[in-house]
């Protein structure tokens, strides 16, 4: 182990997206980036700008705990842990085995639980760090056809906050982002899951125009640039007192804001009159 005085970082779901803006961001600000993905051959733009890359899959503990034997055996401690790594899990209820659903959860709630409990004792023998959960605004509100998306998201949300609450007296801070509609993928993935799960039978006329609003949602520049979010865990993870949570994205302070304030009977009534 080297002795640590450059400030470090690990970033899971480098590969692409946000995760990849923000493994930029920090290493600009002059960290050491550790980056986590399944697919290392998409990270080699990172490794070339001075990132370590790291094969791990959040569903698998024995890639887990792998992935920190390895980064504790060349630094000491992990100063800023973004948990980036997720995927949506989009289809009617109805036609989502539990299995699938469990495999949501390992990935979106329970491989962060276990990455961040293997990380916090050497976080605690320091007395500082700084855990950011990158949630969306899926964790506040609901849409169709996203049932096991959304709980994960409401999981980790809750989790987050007693996190927060049981890390304070370590001088640990436990942050939250939530997203909107960002430029990363994530429609095109979910219109295809959406109509291969549940693109005929019973939801089949709700699926094809739940899909079609996704599509049009997303691409050509009509989310937002995840740029946007790096630079958001940038000012968080240095802020000596960062805010519990911040909302950035297109759509998501407004989604938010109207299922606050104006009630589920309204925020379904929006919902729904996107899909005429």
């Amino acid at each position: 182990m080297t002795s640590q005085k450059v400030k470090t970082a690990l970033v899971t779901g480098a590969s692409s997206g946000m995760g990849k803006e923000t493994a930029k961001r920090l290493i600009k600000d002059g960290y050491r980036v550790f980056v986590a993905a399944r697919s290392v051959a998409k990270m080699k733009d990172l490794e070339a700008l001075g990132a370590t890359p790291l094969r791990m899959d959040i569903s698998k503990g024995d890639e887990i705990k792998a992935a920190v034997d390895t980064i504790l055996d060349q630094v000491e401690t992990i100063d800023v842990l973004v948990n980036n790594a997720g995927f949506g899990l989009y289809g009617a209820i109805e036609d989502i085995s539990l299995d699938e659903a469990r495999y949501q959860f390992e990935v979106n709630l329970f491989g962060t639980a276990r990455l961040t409990q293997l990380l916090l004792p050497k976080m605690r023998e320091k007395g500082s760090g700084a855990i950011i959960n990158i949630t969306s605004m899926g964790g506040k509100v609901y849409t169709l056809l996203g049932a096991w998306y959304h709980a994960t998201k409401h999981a980790l949300e809750g989790w987050s906050d007693s996190l927060r609450l049981e890390l304070a007296p370590f001088g640990i801070k436990v942050v939250i982002i939530e997203p909107g509609l960002i430029e990363t993928g994530f429609g095109d993935v979910v219109a295809d899951g959406l109509l291969k799960r549940s693109g005929s039978g019973a939801y089949a006329k709700l699926t094809e125009a739940v899909a079609a609003t996704t599509r049009q949602a997303y691409g050509d520049g009509r989310g937002t640039d995840p740029a946007v979010i790096a630079d958001i865990v940038s000012n968080a993870a240095s802020a000596r007192r960062p805010r519990t949570r911040y909302v950035a994205g297109k759509y998501a302070k407004p989604m938010i804001a109207v299922r606050k304030w104006l009630g589920d009977r309204m925020f379904d009534r929006l919902i729904m009159s996107q899909m005429r």
